[in-house]
């Protein structure tokens, strides 16, 4: 039973962190699986993720992402190109750690967990962000990429630390998200004129 069920919070929490930062969360499983941490084995036929040139390239992403994010402006094209890029990330993760799993049932655990936590997450940092930059004109964006950064790399550690709370923090975070998104877009829409 622990074959699925743990692998299944864990998935949840790494493709949570992936709707954030796409290659991050995947750097953080990959030297985790190459260290051995936490028992953490990989599926056979994603376990390239930890081999030397896949570590040196999630970590080259991993640097570039980070600092491009905090750029106003290259921010929302990262934002676009992510919409891609992070459900694709979520379902490898989340493929990635059942270990134990046939290839299929791997592809598809990836899939259905994923995918769309990644693209929900996703969807919640995308509409904040974008109405920090209404309220801000993006200069608060660096700021929240920051806390997206510490939120992204806290929910991955805690994923593999205690799965099963991080499945609780993910939901959560995922409320917390859309309500910021809420606020901020209130925060910059125009008031209505008075009746006289």
């Amino acid at each position: 039973m622990t074959d699925w069920i743990i692998p299944a919070f864990l998935g949840l929490g790494l493709s949570a962190a992936t709707g954030l930062r796409t290659f991050l969360p995947l750097l953080m499983l990959a030297i985790v699986a190459r260290l051995g941490w936490f028992g953490m084995g990989l599926n056979p036929h994603l376990a390239w993720i930890a081999s030397t040139p896949s570590l040196v390239a999630l970590g080259v992403a991993t640097v570039a992402e980070l600092a491009a994010d905090k750029i106003p402006g290259v921010d929302h094209a990262l934002a676009a190109f992510g919409t891609f890029t992070r459900p694709a990330a979520g379902a490898l993760a989340t493929g990635a750690v059942f270990a134990h799993a046939d290839p299929a049932v791997a592809a598809i655990a990836g899939l259905v967990i994923g995918v769309p936590t990644a693209l929900a997450f996703h969807a919640a940092q995308t509409g904040t962000r974008l109405a920090s930059t209404g309220v801000t004109a993006g200069l608060g964006n660096p700021i929240i990429s920051l806390v997206e950064d510490g939120v992204a790399t806290g929910l991955v550690a805690l994923s593999f630390l205690v799965p099963m709370l991080g499945a609780f923090v993910v939901a959560g975070l995922l409320f917390l998200g859309f309500r910021l998104r809420d606020r901020l877009s209130r925060q910059k829409a125009p008031t209505p004129p008075a009746n006289a």
